[in-house]
């Protein structure tokens, strides 16, 4: 006669199931968080635009401890923190220039100050410490500037939120690009608004004095705030700022 095994009780086979989900679930998670750190990676996902004085890549993630003072002390709010899409970066703080630069004529640099740990140097002697990268002409056919064309209205228009500070309005209180529209016969708006003296130029595009085509030229005291980037009307801008990115002379 051949030996049956029993049948369990439907409230232990229950129980299996339920470990068995539980197991797969954890193993899941686990395989998740693992992926979520590893796949940006592995993509070569862009490089974020730092904060101001930020320490090389590895030595910034390995020293920020994600308190988010630097977010708070912000005065325009520039600063944000990674979210779950960004892997090991997850919590780390970035700056999209697009959506808002950093106000790098902010008085002593507020985040540097207030970050605990130096991820973002509080040494601040050489132009190099403090660059977040370098801004470029992206897309040269999109520039008013290099059209001959000028520009009237809010620079991203009336619904944009970012913030800028305007020296002719109120030197301590950012206010809406929104709130403060454009009328000029040729673009300079990059020019006009970098708060870094001589970063940027519009240099003429050829020897006719009368052709009024003028080109945007980055020059070496660019710290990469991404301003430029942010006041570009066009859409995309036709100027971008890349991280990381350092000085070569031509």
């Amino acid at each position: 006669m051949t030996a049956t095994t029993p049948a369990l009780p439907p409230q232990a086979v229950r129980e299996a199931r339920r470990r068995f989900l539980r197991s797969a679930l954890f193993g899941s998670l686990a395989v998740g968080a693992a992926l979520a750190g590893w796949l940006p990676i592995a993509r070569r996902q862009a490089l974020h635009l730092r904060p101001p004085g930020a320490l090389a890549e590895d030595e910034f993630l390995a020293s920020c401890i994600k308190c988010g003072q630097c977010v708070q002390v912000c005065p325009v709010e520039a600063i944000v923190l990674g979210d779950l899409g960004e892997g090991f970066g997850l919590g780390v703080p970035h700056i999209d220039g697009r959506a808002q630069a950093c106000d790098f004529s902010c008085d002593a640099v507020q985040c540097v100050l207030a970050c605990p740990t130096g991820a973002l140097s509080h040494t601040l002697n050489k132009k190099e410490e403090v660059r977040m990268g370098l801004a470029r002409l992206d897309k040269p056919d999109a520039c008013l500037a290099r059209q001959g064309l000028g520009f009237k209205g809010p620079a991203r228009g009336a619904a944009f939120p970012g913030l800028h500070r305007y020296e002719e309005v109120d030197r301590w209180k950012p206010i809406p690009l929104a709130d403060h529209p454009y009328e000029v016969e040729l673009c300079d708006l990059c020019v006009r608004e970098c708060p870094i003296k001589d970063a940027i130029t519009l240099e003429p595009i050829g020897d006719d004095p009368a052709d009024k085509r003028r080109t945007p030229v980055v020059h070496q005291p660019c710290v990469g705030c991404g301003m430029c980037e942010m006041i570009c009307p066009t859409e995309p801008a036709a100027i971008v700022v890349d991280a990381r990115a350092q000085w070569r002379a031509a």
